[in-house]
């Protein structure tokens, strides 16, 4: 369960990386219910806010990374952006952006993982993180999917003192752990990683990589709108046992995510 008092290790804000803004913003304003916000009071500003009911729910800007594909960032919450990017080098990571100050925002930094996955973390200011999560429309999980699972619980253990506990999917899906921040109960847990054959990480050419998932009413309803509005479906939709319905979708720009209609919902 993600929450907005975003204790330290937990997701706390997420934004999309793409080539197209405009499009982009029609695609989640479909298949999400958002409303896009321009930063710059017109709608060719290339960044801004998705809002849901008001609320703030992810951010949203040009691609201008040479070489790098659309995707999502997900950005962790931290007490010291700067003491984590030591920590990040120190463990076998990559600084990507090294920390700088948002205005009286807050203080971010991207990394990558020894292995490549591409991360983020945010000190807060006076912007603690979005609005609105755990709610159709909004965050309600995390997800990596890593080469190396021993690994990756290794470094992402040992920055943020992530707790973790394995389950076995059905059917011999693979072992599947689940992440809860420091110290907190686990009706807390915000996420999860598996360990994947390189050849199943095609998005990435074999790197690991995060992405969001985001809660919806219905299921096949938010997969028809992915569809009929330029995105692609990879895999559901399906049922999960206690999970719920799922499906992993990809955007016009083909930045994963996956949508969940949770059981019981």
């Amino acid at each position: 369960m993600i929450t907005t008092e975003f204790a330290p290790g937990s997701p706390c804000w997420l934004d999309l990386g793409t080539p197209d803004v405009r499009t982009a913003a029609a695609f989640y304003s479909a298949v999400l219910g958002w409303d896009y916000e321009s930063m710059g009071g017109s709608e060719d500003f290339e960044g801004g806010m998705f809002r849901k009911d008001g609320k703030i729910v992810a951010g949203l800007g040009k691609l201008t990374e040479e070489g790098a594909r659309s995707a999502w960032m997900l950005y962790f919450s931290v007490t010291d952006a700067d003491a984590t990017t030591e920590a990040v080098q120190q463990a076998g990571g990559t600084v990507r952006v090294a920390p700088m100050d948002l205005d009286e925002w807050g203080r971010m930094a991207q990394y990558s993982d020894p292995l490549g996955g591409q991360f983020a973390v945010w000190q807060p200011g006076t912007n603690k993180g979005v609005d609105l999560v755990d709610q159709p429309g909004s965050l309600s999980w995390t997800e990596l999917m890593t080469s190396d699972a021993t690994a990756a619980k290794a470094f992402y253990g040992g920055l943020f003192g992530w707790q973790f506990s394995d389950m076995e999917l059905p059917g011999g899906g693979g072992t599947y752990t689940l992440i809860t921040p420091a110290g907190l109960p686990e009706e807390r847990m915000h996420g999860g990683l598996m360990e994947m054959g390189k050849e199943n990480l095609s998005l990435t050419n074999g790197r690991p990589y995060w992405h969001p998932v985001f809660a919806v009413e219905d299921c096949d309803a938010a997969v028809a709108k992915v569809t009929e509005n330029g995105g692609s479906v990879q895999m559901g939709p399906e049922d999960a046992e206690g999970v719920g319905r799922l499906a992993v979708c990809l955007d016009p720009a083909n930045a994963d995510f996956v949508v969940l209609t949770p059981a019981g919902s």
